[in-house]
Parts: C-alpha cells; sequence; structure tokens
C-alpha cells in the first residue's frame, strides 16, 4: 500500500478488537498499536504500587507523583521501562481495575500524549475505546465494533481457561458489564461511537468473515485491494 492512513478502532471491552486490529495491520501492512495495553500498563504500575485499595479506589494524587517515572513503550509488546509487562497485563486483577484507573483525566491525557507521537506519521492502526472520537478524530478510517454482551464474556472466559486462568464465566460477566457501565459513563472521553464510524457488529462473526468485511470495505470505500 503506497497511501498511509491512520485506521482507529473503536468499541466494547471483548469484541476482539486487538486480534482484528492485528490482523488487519498484517494485511495493510500498517503499525499495530494497542491503547488498552497501555491503560492497562498504568493499572499494574498502580497496583504494584499500593495505589488501587480494595473496592478498586485509586489513589489519584500517589499516582500522578508516580507516574513522573513511568515509561511506557510498545515495541510491539508491551514494556513498563525495560520490563516486558505482556502477559501480566491480561490478568484478572488489571481487568478488574482497569476502567476506574482509565477513567481519571490526568491517564487518558498520558496515554492520548504516547498514541500520538507514535501516529505523527500515519500508517497505522489503533484499538480502544476513544480512538476515533478523541485521540485520532481526523483518522481517514473509523470502525466502531461491537457484540452482544453474553457473546463476548465467552470469548474472554475461553481466552483466558486456555491460558491457563482459574475464572468462572460468572466473574468475566460481571467484569464486562461493569467495564461497559463505566467506560460509556465516565466523564472524560466516555466510549461513544464517532459520528463518521462505521458499526462492525462481530456477534455472529467468524474473525475469517471480520475480515472480508474489511477487505471490501478498504476496496469499496479507498479503492485499495488487499493481498
Amino acid at each position: 500500500m503506497s497511501r498511509k492512513i491512520i485506521i482507529a478502532i473503536d468499541g466494547y471491552s471483548s469484541t476482539g478488537k486487538s486480534t482484528f486490529a492485528k490482523l488487519i495491520a498484517e494485511k495493510t501492512g500498517y503499525l499495530h498499536l494497542d491503547s488498552g495495553a497501555v491503560y492497562r500498563a498504568v493499572t499494574l504500575f498502580a497496583l504494584r504500587g499500593g495505589m488501587i485499595s480494595d473496592g478498586n479506589k485509586v489513589d489519584e494524587k500517589a499516582l500522578r507523583k508516580a507516574m513522573r517515572q513511568l515509561r511506557v513503550s510498545l515495541r510491539p509488546d508491551t514494556y513498563i521501562n525495560e520490563e516486558n509487562v505482556e502477559g501480566l497485563i491480561r490478568q484478572m486483577d488489571v481487568s478488574n481495575a482497569v476502567s476506574p484507573v482509565s477513567a481519571i483525566g490526568f491517564v487518558r491525557e498520558y496515554v492520548d500524549r504516547l498514541l500520538r507521537r507514535y501516529g505523527k506519521k500515519g500508517g497505522i492502526v489503533m484499538d480502544g475505546r476513544d480512538i476515533g472520537a478523541n485521540v485520532f478524530p481526523n483518522a481517514q478510517l473509523k470502525i466502531f465494533m461491537t457484540a452482544d454482551s453474553k457473546v463476548r464474556a465467552q470469548r474472554r472466559y475461553d481466552e483466558m481457561t486456555a491460558a491457563g486462568k482459574k475464572v468462572t464465566f460468572e466473574e468475566v460477566m460481571q467484569n464486562i458489564l461493569e467495564r461497559d457501565d463505566i467506560d460509556t459513563h465516565r466523564e472524560v472521553s466516555p466510549l461513544r461511537q464517532a459520528a463518521d464510524a462505521i458499526v462492525l457488529d462481530n456477534t455472529a462473526m467468524t474473525l475469517e468473515e471480520e475480515i472480508v468485511w474489511f477487505e471490501e470495505l478498504m476496496r469499496s470505500r479507498f479503492g485499495i485491494e488487499l493481498k
């Protein structure tokens, strides 16, 4: 592809945004950036520092001060300073705390600055909650992913148990519903569909069907044929 555009993918948790984004990045030859991984890294950093108490109450004053020493990078795995934390940020304790951390204004500002630095030259695929609406409002292609909550919970449960993590479906379902509520009602950059975003409801779709859908979208909208 000679044309370098920004592809922004937003949507609800566990809709497969990252997997979809990684695959279309391979198709286009673009760099994939997972904004959710950065929020998870900040959350892991806060948990390690004892800045999140029972009930996921965040000590914002302590976190703001501590973040002066935080360096997150995407290589493409997620790093805190020089430590690869890609596996650690996918644990359930991080999943349970990431929404309240990501709702904090100065955390979102930190993540947005980091992501915009990566996106200056275009040629990126970025997924998250507010990429098309806030981080890259001028992205040439915006996709909003959604799916039935029970389907999302089952996918997440299957993924976690396959990785050897001991969780129940009920725990995962509760986490999905809580994250949906926090993401859509937070004061700073709530989850919302950008006015010019194209909806991808993958409730009854396979990943292969999603890729076919994307290839047709690129063909019809940009005249770009993907191999």
